[in-house]
């Protein structure tokens, strides 16, 4: 279908431009999101006689946009999620989620504005974009943890689930070196080298003492 573009579209044009698109692309959204009209000789000349007005009032929405884009740009979020220790959530975090938290920052942001690949699924710190304009896309920081504390700390860079592998890989390898020196000793228990000398010595003069009492009896 050959459709005039109302706005610019991503991947399609700029606004006035004639472009071909799927039917269905155009009829379940281009069309009813008022998004472009049917390049038909009437719309192309409604189009021709509003289009002054058409891109004053584009230019208006886009500098507004901007105007709040200076605010809502690298806002942070934090999402508080159950997750498992390795970091997997128990559900996931979606763009209601994302646009919820804005809210909580006093930034008005509608649903349909989030661009998310898809759902947050794991703890961590991750960009989002917000589309505020066709022509006019920010990134927020969605801060999404367990804790107020672990979302404190990878706001500051840490990374949670590495710094929780290091650890647990340490901790194998500590046991692994104990169980090597004496498996079936806790290290505590290792005598010191002036016990060791004392046992040594209480060894030698218990065989010296069986010797003269084996020479007596003889």
């Amino acid at each position: 279908m050959d459709i005039i573009l109302l706005e610019r579209v991503g991947g399609l044009g700029q606004i006035g431009d004639i472009v071909t698109v799927k039917d269905g692309y155009a009829r379940n959204f281009l069309l009813p999101q008022k998004k472009a009209l049917r390049a038909n000789e009437a719309n192309k000349k409604v189009f021709e006689a509003n289009r002054e007005k058409l891109e004053a009032e584009n230019a208006e929405r886009r500098t507004d946009a901007e105007k709040q884009g200076t605010k809502v740009e690298g806002t942070e979020i934090v999402l508080i999620r159950a997750a498992s220790n390795a970091g997997q959530l128990y559900g996931s975090v979606n763009v209601r989620d994302v646009a919820a938290g804005l809210a909580d920052k006093g930034h008005d942001i509608d649903k349909k504005q989030v661009i998310m690949g898809a759902p947050i699924k794991t703890i961590g710190m991750f960009d989002v974009t917000i589309r505020l304009h066709p022509e006019v896309e920010v990134t927020i920081k969605a801060n999404v943890a367990r804790s107020e504390d672990e979302a404190e700390l990878q706001s500051q860079g840490v990374d949670i689930l590495k710094q929780a592998a290091e650890e647990e890989a340490a901790a194998i390898a500590g046991e692994g070196f104990q169980e090597e020196l004496d498996p079936d000793r806790e290290l505590g228990d290792l005598p010191s080298a002036e016990e060791g000398a004392e046992v040594l010595a209480e060894d030698a003069a218990a065989e010296e003492g069986d010797s003269e009492e084996g020479e007596e009896n003889a």
